[in-house]
């Protein structure tokens, strides 16, 4: 998964899969042909993965829905987890380009639009973004945490990932005066991350039934709120 994952994402930042192409420079025929099968490999897998879940999707299962052999899967990823952790951070950032999330447009808007409400909706908005491409590989995650200790440490480690970009986000807000200067940035930052969860996405769709509008609604509704709050004495009592 790519360092500094975006909002809501549950996976642990990861070195990219492959390194770039200098500047300037086009990737060589051998780093194309490298780069389509890992895309076939990962289509495959995430097929698998939504179809029969974590526990019953196997290397070589994947590499039969690939059409490639199996040893390629095994070199190219070694192990089931470090699949699935590949196939989640290519679906949060939509492509397997190593740029990581920050680097991202759609969540560079959340960090420099010119107002507080633009900067909110972006948040909201990428929240969205990824919960749509990665909402049904986060269920299937969770379900994995369960019985496979690699990915139950994946999930945590992307817990403090998602902790650490809201407070990016909201220490921006501060630093470019878009908040009160009462406002309470820890406290901002530990309950805008309960809220973008994909704990909390998974449990709020379930409950609600809503739609992804509906959820990047309630995202923008809740932030905006929270923002307001936050010079207030909303801190949980000590002990």
């Amino acid at each position: 998964m790519p360092a500094d994952v975006n909002p809501g994402s549950p996976i642990a930042p990861a070195a990219p899969a492959r390194p770039a192409a200098p500047a300037g420079r086009q990737p060589s025929l051998r780093q194309a042909q490298t780069a389509l099968t890992e895309q076939r490999i990962l289509a495959a897998a995430t097929e698998l993965f939504l179809a029969d879940g974590y526990l019953a999707t196997t290397l070589e299962a994947v590499a039969r829905h690939a059409q490639v052999g199996a040893r390629t899967v095994y070199v190219r990823f070694g192990t089931k987890a470090a699949l699935f952790k590949r196939v989640i951070d290519v679906a949060i950032v939509g492509d397997t380009e190593p740029v990581d999330a920050l680097g991202r447009d759609w969540v560079q808007r959340a960090l420099t639009a010119p107002t507080a409400a633009e900067r909110v909706a972006a948040n909201a908005a990428a929240g969205r973004q990824v919960m749509q491409r990665t909402g049904a590989l986060f269920a299937v995650a969770q379900q994995a945490a369960v019985v496979e200790p690699l990915i139950a440490g994946f999930w945590q480690e992307g817990r403090a990932a998602t902790r650490r970009i809201q407070g990016i986000f909201w220490h921006q807000m501060a630093d470019d005066g878009l908040l009160d200067q009462a406002a309470d940035l820890d406290w901002l930052t530990e309950t805008s991350n309960v809220i973008v969860a994909a704990e909390t996405y998974l449990l709020i769709t379930r409950i609600t039934g809503w739609d992804l509008d509906a959820y990047e609604r309630w995202i923008a509704t809740t932030l905006t709120r929270l923002a307001a709050a936050a010079d207030h004495d909303v801190a949980p009592p000590a002990g």
